[in-house]
């Protein structure tokens, strides 16, 4: 199999596929918690909250095909299987059944906050290594503590 080239400096590629591997196993996984809050949210925001969590999938699965992509791009093959996630992702783990809907807010304001967290570290480590995937983390950076305030929101009396 012949690999693709990147124009990239070999340290630099490094780092910033580690940076997009991170990012890209956290947005599978932020996408799965997700969809089982989804599925498993009970109580009476039970429509409202039903409906953001589907917003935040697709987000979740959109930014992760952009990241998965930039990582090809640099000439690294992205790992979104199956195996890669359950090892790798360390999110907050939804509990067994049904969940109340302020529940499931805490956990997905929690699980945003992690995330979040880790790509602030993605842009610092990006900054000099690669500018052009920096960017993608501040947009998707953005996108996440927005996502966060409005789950947070959710939660206010």
């Amino acid at each position: 199999m012949t690999a693709l080239k990147s124009t990239l400096p070999e340290a630099a590629r490094q780092t910033t596929a580690d940076a997009l591997q991170g990012a890209l196993v956290d947005l599978l996984g932020l996408s799965l918690l997700a969809k089982q809050a989804h599925w498993t949210i009970v109580g009476p925001r039970f429509r409202s909250i039903h409906l953001q969590l589907d917003e935040l999938v697709s987000f979740a699965r959109s930014y992760a095909d952009v990241v998965a992509e930039r990582s090809s791009a640099i000439g690294v093959a992205p790992d979104g299987r199956v195996e890669t996630v359950a090892k790798t992702a360390e999110l907050p783990t939804p509990a067994d059944g049904w969940t109340q809907d302020s529940d499931v807010v805490a956990l997905i304001v929690e699980a945003l906050g992690v995330v979040g967290l880790r790509m602030r570290e993605r842009i610092d480590a990006t900054d000099k290594p690669d500018p052009v995937t920096q960017d993608i983390f501040i947009g998707l950076t953005a996108e996440l503590e927005k996502q966060r305030w409005m789950f947070q929101a959710e939660n206010q009396h």
